[in-house]
């Protein structure tokens, strides 16, 4: 009998092994075509510093940058419409596919920018194409999160599910990494200034796309997850909309949640290599240095608060986040514009971004656990595109444009109130680790 009951144990043992190496693949397979997908979308904003003057002609950098920034936020504009649809897709024909396509779009919008004329060439046209080539970046980004969050949230394991889903943030983050990376070589290695404004800003996005087909291909060889399978055995197909008309409270909350996160986040990654050029005063360098070393700070947070959610719950994580965003965000960007230098700019985005990541690290796995399995993909997308198209993708606009009106400071006031509405809902919202809604198949 003991050898019996051994023989099982090593059965079992073996199997969870397995299983854990089956997730894992799974996880890091959607996490490298994430990495990809915000590489390719944050480039733009990495390089838009070289290249507003050839869509943009104005003497005025300020200006340009503006401009730039405007079309980034357009590429957010459309983000609710990717969610919808990549959302649909999901959850009516399988994760799997909505991945590939997302990807699939995401290469189309970079290699589009590779070889758009500037405007000494074709005048007005310029702008156009590198909006249209936005707002296709932008559909597939839209789609990515959603989809994404929702495959990383299923394929984990349920005492693990904050540490696994983080790594979205991991990889989200690891991808304007790498776009930095790709401006610090050209930077210090290959070009010169002078060759990077002329040709050399169209690199990045050649390879992005590149990357882009790697990433189609590994997604090729994702397996679907078992909740999706599990909900096109019980639930009847409907449409996606009215399905999620039924859920108006978690919609609310998902919106709720993400507006002041979303604002600070982009605030310390999108936004802030253009304030420690414009307004702290660095060189081209060290804003580059400051801003990588700061992101690779960022992302060893992640999975560390995603696993201390697994243990305290998500709740107290956000309210950490909303109580300390309310008291520090003023001081912190008032010192950060008086800075003396790199290392100083790098200690206090670093004391930042341990605020932020109590939001960045649980966000993905609190939006899907609010949702049943039929519609999760789009509880979690669209709203999410919806609020990240408002108060995320505007934040450069924001502050650039009352940097432009010499009134920079309003926009440290205009985040520290979006990050107490936000920490409102955090305190009335239920723990979404204690009552989720990952086991609801309906």
């Amino acid at each position: 009998m003991a050898v019996a009951t051994d023989a099982g144990q090593t059965s079992n043992e073996h199997l969870d092994f397995e299983d854990m190496r089956r997730r894992i693949k799974a996880i890091f397979i959607g996490s490298v075509g994430n990495l990809v997908e915000w590489y390719d979308f944050y480039t733009y904003a990495a390089f838009s510093l070289y290249f507003a003057s050839s869509f943009f002609p104005n003497s005025d950098p300020v200006v340009q940058q503006l401009n730039a920034a405007l079309l980034f936020a357009a590429g957010f504009l459309v983000r609710p419409l990717g969610g919808w649809l990549f959302g649909y897709l999901a959850d009516h024909h399988g994760r799997r596919g909505a991945l590939m396509l997302s990807v699939a779009l995401m290469c189309f919008g970079s290699l589009m920018i590779a070889v758009t004329p500037t405007y000494e060439s074709i005048g007005v046209f310029a702008p156009i194409f590198l909006g249209a080539a936005r707002i296709v970046q932008g559909l597939s980004l839209g789609g990515e999160y959603g989809t994404s969050a929702t495959y990383l949230t299923e394929m984990a394991d349920q005492r693990h599910r904050g540490f696994y889903s983080s790594f979205q943030y991991v990889t989200l983050i690891g991808g304007q990494i790498c776009a930095l990376v790709v401006l610090l070589l050209l930077q210090k290695v290959f070009l010169s200034p002078e060759e990077i404004r002329a040709w050399g800003w169209r690199i990045p996005f050649f390879i992005g796309a590149m990357l882009a087909v790697i990433a189609l291909i590994m997604r090729r060889n994702l397996q679907e997850t078992e909740a999706f399978e599990a909900a096109q055995k019980t639930a009847s197909r409907t449409s996606s909309l009215r399905a999620l008309m039924k859920y108006p409270r978690e919609v609310m909350l998902v919106v709720g949640l993400t507006a002041g996160g979303t604002a600070a986040f982009y605030t310390y990654t999108t936004y802030m290599q253009k304030f420690l050029k414009l307004s702290v005063g660095l060189t081209d360098d060290q804003t580059t240095l400051v801003t990588i070393s700061s992101l690779v700070f960022g992302i060893i947070l992640q999975p560390i608060y995603g696993a201390i959610s697994d243990r305290i719950g998500r709740k107290w994580l956000l309210i950490a986040f909303g109580v300390c965003g309310v008291l520090f965000t003023i001081p912190l960007l008032t010192a950060l514009q008086a800075a003396n230098g790199p290392i100083e700019s790098f200690l206090l985005i670093a004391a930042a971004w341990m605020i932020v990541s109590g939001y960045t690290s649980i966000n993905a796995v609190v939006k899907a656990e609010l949702f049943p399995t039929k519609i999760r993909a789009i509880g979690v997308g669209l709203p999410y595109a919806l609020t990240v198209s408002i108060f995320g993708g505007t934040a450069d606009s924001v502050a650039l444009s009352l940097k432009s009106l010499g009134h920079e400071e309003w926009f440290y006031y205009y985040l520290t109130g979006m990050i107490g509405i936000s920490l409102v809902v955090y305190v009335f919202m239920r723990d979404t680790k204690a009552d989720s809604a990952m086991h609801r198949h309906e």
